[in-house]
C-alpha cells in the first residue's frame, strides 16, 4: 500500500512516521513528475492552506490530483488539507480542490485559542486525543459528507466516500487510530478497484 504525502509545506514528516509505523509505503510528492508513480492513497497535511493551494497550481499538481480524486482514490486532509478539499470556505472567496461537500471556516478558533487539545469521540474509532493548531472547523456538511467528530458543538472531522478530513492533527499524538482508519479506506478502495 503506497501513500503519496504532499510535502510542499507544513507538517508532513510526522504523518510519514505514523503511516510507516502502520505498514504503509510512503512517497513524498513535491513536483509533477512524482505523480507519475502509482499510488493507493494521498495525504494533504496541515500547514498554510493559501501557500499549499498556490503551490499545487504552480507546480502542476492540482489537475492530476483532482483527476485522481474523481477516479476514487482515497485522500486524507488534515487542517490545511481540510480547507483544500472544502467546496466552501466561509471567510474567503478562493477555494482550491473543492471536492468535498463541506463549508469550512479558517482559523476558526481565533488567536487566543490558536492551539489547544481535546478528547472526543471519533466515529467507528472511539475517543481520541486531538491537537488543534490555528485550526479550521467545519461549519456545515451537506450532500454526501458525513460528520465523524465534534468538539464543543463544532464538526472537526468528516468523511465523504473516498475523502477524509480532520481539523486537528492526529499525527501529533501517539494515537494512530485515525491514520489506521484512513488506511482501512485505502484497502477497501483497492479491493473494489476504485483507485487509479
Amino acid at each position: 500500500m503506497k501513500i503519496g504525502v504532499f510535502a510542499l509545506q507544513g507538517a508532513f514528516a510526522e504523518h510519514e512516521v505514523v503511516l510507516r509505523r502502520l505498514g504503509a509505503e510512503v512517497r513524498e510528492i513535491r513536483q509533477r513528475a512524482d505523480l507519475d508513480d502509482s499510488f493507493d492513497g494521498f495525504l494533504l497535511p496541515g500547514g498554510e492552506s493559501t501557500v499549499i493551494g498556490k503551490l499545487l497550481g504552480e507546480l502542476g499538481l492540482q489537475q492530476p490530483l483532482e483527476e485522481q480524486i474523481d477516479r476514487g482514490i482515497p485522500v486524507f486532509g488534515t487542517c490545511a488539507g481540510l480547507l483544500l478539499l472544502a467546496k466552501q470556505i466561509e471567510n474567503q472567496e478562493t477555494t482550491y480542490l473543492a471536492k468535498m461537500d463541506i463549508a469550512a471556516k479558517r482559523n476558526a478558533y481565533g488567536r487566543q485559542l490558536g492551539s489547544f487539545t481535546a478528547q472526543a469521540a471519533f466515529a467507528d474509532v472511539g475517543e481520541i486525543p486531538m491537537v488543534f493548531i490555528r485550526a479550521p472547523y467545519i461549519s456545515r456538511t451537506f450532500g454526501a459528507a458525513q460528520p465523524l467528530a465534534t468538539v464543543d458543538g463544532k464538526v472537526v472531522a468528516a468523511r465523504q466516500a473516498n475523502l477524509l478530513v480532520t481539523a486537528f492533527h492526529p499525527e501529533l499524538t501517539a494515537d494512530t487510530r485515525v491514520h489506521a482508519y484512513f488506511l482501512d479506506m485505502v484497502r477497501t478502495a483497492a479491493k473494489t478497484g476504485r483507485t487509479a
